[in-house]
C-alpha cells in the first residue's frame, strides 16, 4: 500500500476540541487560526482583508453554534426558491463571499505547494448537457451561460460543433454561439472535432476552440469514429487553420487512467497523446478521467508521465465523480503544480460513449474546497449556486453538488 493510500489511524484523527475550533473564526482573519498544539500547523493563517465585503459581515460572534446560518430567516429571491446570496454561514463565512481580497496568506508546510489562484474551466453548458435525453431549449442554455459568466467564471465552454446525428442535444450550437458571441467578460470555447466543425464554429463567431483526443484506441473509435493517429491528423489541420486566424486551441485527452473497453491505460500513452497535442499548438491540455475511476494512486503516476513531456503550467485536470474521488484527485493535482481545473455546475454530465460514467465534479464543490484552502477563484459562490439551481429546476432534478444540497437544506430550515 502506498503512502497515498494509507488510511489515517485513530491516533491521527483530530480531537473534538480541534473539530470545535473549525466552527470558530476570529474577528480579523479570513481563515481559522491554528493555535491548537495538535492541528494548528494544518490551518491557513489569514491576515486582514483588504475590502469590507469579504470579511466584515455578520460580526456577531456565534460561539460554538454548529449551524450558525439558522439564526437568520431570509426572504425568497425573485425567480429562485430562496436567495443564495443572503444565506450566511456565520461571521466571516458568507457563502457568496470568496475571500478573494485577502492578502498575506501564510501557509503551513503541508499546504505550501498549493497555488494561490486556480482557473476553473466551466464545462456544464457543453459536457454537462450533452448527455441529457430531453432537449434543453436554446434559451435555457444561453441563460445558463450568462449566469455562469456573471458568477465570475472566466472560462465557460459554450457548446460543441459536432454532428447532430451523434449528439442531438447540441444541434443548436450555431444558435447558442450566435447568442453569446458578444460576451466579452469571459472566454467561451467550443468543441470542434474536425475541420467541418471548426469552420462552422468560425461562421458562428467562436473565438476559441477545443479538440478532443483519447489515450484509448477503442474509446477514440467509439467517440469520434477514428483511431488515435487519425484523430491527431485531423487536429493538426484544425490547429493549423486556427493559427492562421489567431484562434486559441485547447486540447483534451480522455480516458487518462481508465477506459470502459480497454481497462487501465498506461501513463505513457497519455503522455504521448498530450505531447502530440501540445506540439501541434494547443495552449493547454486538459487531462480527463472520463469514467471517473481515478484515485490519487493512479492520477499521480499519470501526471508525472505527462509532466515529463509537457510543461506543468500548460496542463489542466478534468475529473468525473463516479467513485467520489474527484476532489481528492484535484487536491493531489494541485499539490503537483496544476492550477487549472475543469468542472460542471451542479455536477451535470456524463458521456454518451462511456457506459457508467457519472457527471463531472461539481463546480460548487470545487469552489467550496478551493476557498476553504485559501485559494482564489474569483467566483461568487452565491451566484454560482443560483446558476446551478436554475438549470436543475429546468431539468427537474436535485443538484449533483453536495455543497449545493447541503446549503439548500440549511436555507430551507431557516423558514
Amino acid at each position: 500500500m502506498s503512502s497515498l493510500e494509507e488510511p489515517l489511524g485513530f491516533d491521527k484523527l483530530p480531537s473534538m476540541r480541534t473539530i470545535d475550533r473549525i466552527q470558530r473564526f476570529s474577528s480579523n482573519v479570513c481563515r481559522p487560526r491554528g493555535d491548537d498544539s495538535n492541528m494548528g500547523a494544518l490551518w491557513l493563517e489569514g491576515r486582514q482583508c483588504s475590502t469590507s465585503n469579504s470579511c466584515s459581515e455578520d460580526s456577531e460572534d456565534y460561539g460554538g453554534d454548529a449551524f450558525p446560518w439558522r439564526r437568520q430567516n431570509r426572504g425568497k429571491s425573485q425567480g429562485d426558491s430562496f436567495s443564495w446570496r443572503s444565506l450566511s454561514l456565520g461571521r466571516n463565512h458568507m457563502i457568496h463571499g470568496s475571500h478573494e481580497n485577502c492578502s498575506s496568506i501564510k501557509r503551513s508546510k503541508v499546504l505550501n505547494g498549493l497555488p494561490m489562484y486556480v482557473k476553473i474551466v466551466e464545462v456544464g453548458p457543453r459536457d454537462g448537457l450533452q448527455n441529457e435525453k430531453n432537449t434543453v431549449p436554446t434559451s435555457i442554455k444561453v441563460e445558463l451561460i450568462h449566469r455562469l459568466v456573471a458568477s465570475g467564471l472566466s472560462v465557460v465552454e459554450a457548446t460543441s460543433f459536432v454532428s447532430p446525428t451523434w449528439v442531438p442535444q447540441l444541434s443548436d450550437a450555431r444558435d447558442v454561439m450566435s447568442a453569446v458571441r458578444h460576451v466579452d467578460s469571459a472566454r467561451l470555447p467550443v468543441l470542434t472535432p474536425n475541420m467541418k466543425g471548426f469552420e462552422a464554429a468560425m461562421a458562428a463567431g467562436a473565438k476559441e476552440v477545443a479538440v478532443f483526443a483519447s489515450a484509448s484506441e477503442s474509446f477514440s473509435k467509439s467517440n469520434i469514429n477514428c483511431g488515435i493517429e487519425e484523430s491527431l491528423v485531423r487536429y493538426r489541420a484544425v490547429c493549423s487553420a486556427a493559427e492562421k486566424l489567431s484562434i486559441p486551441v485547447r486540447g483534451y485527452v480522455s480516458c487518462v487512467v481508465g477506459c470502459p473497453v480497454e481497462g487501465a491505460i498506461p501513463p505513457s500513452k497519455v503522455a504521448y497523446v498530450a505531447k502530440e497535442l501540445y506540439d501541434m499548438g494547443c495552449f493547454e491540455i486538459s487531462l480527463g478521467d472520463t469514467i471517473g475511476v481515478g484515485t490519487p494512486g493512479n492520477i499521480v503516476p499519470m501526471l508525472e508521465a505527462v509532466m515529463s513531456v509537457v510543461p506543468t503550467e500548460k496542463l489542466a485536470v478534468h475529473f468525473h465523480d463516479t467513485y467520489g474521488q474527484s476532489l481528492s484527485n484535484i487536491l493531489v493535482s494541485l499539490q503537483m503544480g496544476i492550477s487549472a481545473v475543469d468542472s460542471s455546475v451542479a455536477g451535470l454530465g456524463g458521456c454518451p460513449y462511456a457506459k457508467g460514467a457519472s457527471g463531472n465534479v461539481a463546480t460548487e464543490d470545487v469552489v467550496y474546497m478551493l476557498h476553504g484552502l485559501g485559494i482564489r477563484t474569483n467566483v461568487d459562490m452565491g451566484k454560482l449556486l443560483s446558476a446551478g439551481e436554475f438549470i436543475c429546476n429546468h431539468l427537474g432534478r436535485q443538484s449533483g453538488s453536495k455543497t449545493a444540497v447541503a446549503l439548500g437544506r440549511a436555507a430551507a430550515e431557516c423558514y
